[in-house]
């Protein structure tokens, strides 16, 4: 006997990461050529983007051999999807997850193909950027339309969540072990660490950096006492000015105070080369070599029971 119930397909959305030593430059290439990153007129974006993936290779590919040779970022989001099909059982319509990447496999094209055999009623675009962006969440999303012009049902997107309650008290249960050791060196600071911007960017309008403070602003008013924090920014690339301040000055503003620190990787949910190697390896090497008395490193929510709830509640309500 067959269902009767409506049939959604939910579209999560991340940028994606290699999947070998070889998918580095290609991978590097499709970020780089995305004219929502590089807001050049082709042939220059083309050009442009050949240079920068050809130069930076190198050095990413000593990045991606310390996380075992690959991004984990396509395992974590699977399981992220699993959690959510699991959470959206004994609902009125059938969900499934599908997954697709912006940069590297499972392509838009790849997804697309998936959800056409599937042949939902409707669909629900949930992006896995926390903070909308036109950097990432609108890049994605005019992907998928340009990509998906065949599936002919109805639509809904889910543009950001800073303020979900279940999304704010993940990151509260996720901190709040951490810094409590961080509290036996001192009284420590957070450092909110969110992927940088061009501000120029920002400046035209991305909502990015305020909804990135608005959810920062939201887990501290949840936590006891004053906290002292601060909203940083890391991944920077190129000669642009980007936003302030960086990861890496709170860094070495917290030696020079001799304050302990807890970094909290607030616009990543999923653990990969940002997370892994510049937070776990490359800041907390500065930090210890300044002589910050704790680093600590709390995790990205990942397949946090609260973070799916959060995730199911934007399905629910969209």
């Amino acid at each position: 006997m067959t269902s009767s119930k409506k049939k959604t397909a939910v579209i999560l959305f991340n940028l994606g990461g290699p999947d070998s030593l070889k998918a580095v430059q290609p991978f590097l290439f499709n970020l780089f050529a995305d004219k929502a990153i590089i807001r050049l007129p082709q042939p220059f974006r083309y050009l442009l983007a050949q240079f920068v993936s050809k130069t930076r290779a190198k050095k990413a590919i000593g990045i991606y051999q310390k996380m075992g040779g690959k991004s984990p970022l396509l395992e974590n989001t699977v399981a992220q999807a699993k959690a959510l099909e699991d959470s959206l059982r004994d609902q009125k319509s059938d969900y499934k997850a599908f997954i697709s990447m912006r940069y590297w496999h499972p392509f838009t094209e790849e997804t697309v193909k998936e959800v056409k055999n599937y042949n939902p009623d409707e669909l629900i675009l949930l992006p896995l950027y926390p903070h909308y962006s036109t950097t990432t969440t609108e890049s994605s999303f005019k992907e998928w339309y340009r990509v998906a012009k065949e599936i002919k049902v109805p639509v809904r997107e889910i543009e950001s969540y800073p303020l979900d309650e279940s999304f704010i008290k993940a990151h509260v249960e996720t901190l709040t072990p951490i810094y409590k050791q961080a509290a036996k060196h001192g009284t420590p600071r957070i450092l909110f660490s969110a992927h940088s911007l061009p501000q120029k960017i920002v400046d035209e309008g991305d909502p990015y950096q305020k909804q990135t403070e608005q959810t920062a602003e939201a887990i501290i008013a949840k936590l006891e006492g004053q906290i002292d924090y601060v909203v940083c920014y890391q991944s920077r690339v190129g000669p642009l000015k980007w936003l302030q301040p960086t990861t890496e000055a709170e860094i070495k503003r917290a030696a020079s105070n001799r304050i302990p620190v807890v970094v909290v990787p607030i616009s990543f949910v999923s653990e990969h080369s940002e997370t892994l190697v510049e937070l776990d390896i490359d800041y907390r090497d500065l930090a210890e070599s300044l002589g910050v008395p704790f680093y600590g490193r709390v995790p990205t929510l990942s397949c946090h029971p609260l973070f799916i709830e959060a995730l199911k509640k934007r399905v629910l309500e969209s």
